[in-house]
């Protein structure tokens, strides 16, 4: 039986784009890979809002994540840490001999804008990082606001978009992010394999100064092979090629704007189920468009329902680590359709009894 994945990445991948994923192999230095990697670089630009270099790396986000620390903390960094991913900035900054700070929030709450511009007018730091989508509490970050408390600071701005990319409008250039990261497997409704990162030009300048940034995820050796319409490694070929198509679909099939439309009416479809039955873990106002954390206060039998809706064709998720059933998640991302949710929440409501 092949069943729906309702679970916040990997998500469900079209036939279309695995039957783009199929074309015959090339060589990563022949003309036709360059022209593959261009097509791909111009699209996400315009996916992104952004006019800063684009690197696409065969990796997962965690990757990236670890290449924004290396490439461009040089001093200090100050982690904004409100659930499991963001707390994952900090444990990847000690982990590369950083020196970092936690500005820890209670999971579920939004990271708040003036006590960044606090922790941020100690001049101690010349980073900082957020998680714009918390996958694991369901909260989008307030990041407008956030940015502005940040472009008063002499720091380099780096941003998870993993669970929103795609899904969310994320203006990067009007945003000044400076590294802005994701991987293919949640919004973007790709298999796993590729994260892709744009990196601003005073980002670019700021690692020249860095000594060890590593090897595999060095921003000027892919910065200097992106000069030549290339990747330093080989790329993941049949990816792009799904990539391509997948850019091509969401740019010039669905539009961007129906795009982010569809991913607000599955966020109020989901929330309004679950204020109905049980209730929001996070602020509503700060509840995520592409995954919906539910706080179980049913206390229903998370590991049973995971069970009912499996064989039932559906795939569940549970809420992550600490959380896990004091609540649930409900991911509505990628190319789900909004009938496909609420057969869903229908087929929970006819499980519980609700």
């Amino acid at each position: 039986m092949e069943r729906k994945l309702f679970i916040p990445g990997p998500v469900d991948v079209s036939e279309d784009v695995f039957k783009a994923m199929s074309r015959p192999m090339i060589g990563h230095r022949e003309r036709e890979y360059s022209r593959l990697i261009e097509e791909c670089v111009e699209n996400l630009k315009k996916l992104m809002f952004t006019e800063n270099n684009i690197f696409i790396v065969p990796s997962s986000s965690t990757g990236l994540m670890e290449a924004a620390i290396r490439n461009c903390v040089k001093e200090k960094c100050l982690n904004i840490c409100n659930g499991a991913f963001s707390d994952r900035w900090y444990d990847i900054a000690i982990a590369n001999g950083k020196n970092a700070d936690m500005l820890k929030f209670e999971w579920g709450d939004a990271p708040d804008p003036k006590l960044i511009d606090e922790k941020l007018s100690t001049n101690e730091y010349d980073a900082i990082t957020l998680v714009h989508n918390e996958t694991s509490t369901g909260v989008t970050a307030p990041i407008e606001k956030i940015s502005r408390v940040v472009r008063k600071h002499d720091v380099t701005f780096l941003v998870d978009t993993v669970s929103s990319m795609g899904a969310i409008k994320i203006e990067v250039d009007k945003l000044e992010i400076d590294v802005c990261l994701f991987g293919v497997q949640k919004a973007m409704a790709l298999p796993p394999g590729l994260a892709i990162c744009s990196v601003s030009e005073r980002a670019l300048e700021k690692s020249k100064e860095i000594s060890n940034r590593g090897y595999y995820f060095d921003f000027l050796k892919y910065l200097k092979y992106w000069k030549k319409k290339q990747t330093p490694t080989t790329g993941a070929i049949s990816l792009l090629h799904g990539l391509r198509y997948q850019l091509d679909k969401i740019l010039n099939k669905e539009g961007l704007e129906n795009r982010f439309k569809r991913h607000e009416k599955m966020g109020r479809i989901a929330r309004k189920w679950s204020k109905a039955n049980f209730d929001l873990f996070p602020r509503e106002e700060f509840s995520s468009n592409t995954v919906t954390c539910v706080r179980n206060t049913m206390n229903i039998d998370c590991n049973k329902l995971k069970e009912e809706l499996y064989n039932r064709g559906y795939v569940f998720s549970n809420g992550y680590g600490k959380l896990a059933d004091k609540t649930f998640r409900i991911a509505h991302m990628g190319d789900r359709k909004i009938e496909e949710l609420k057969e869903y929440l229908e087929t929970i409501n006819e499980i519980l009894n609700l």
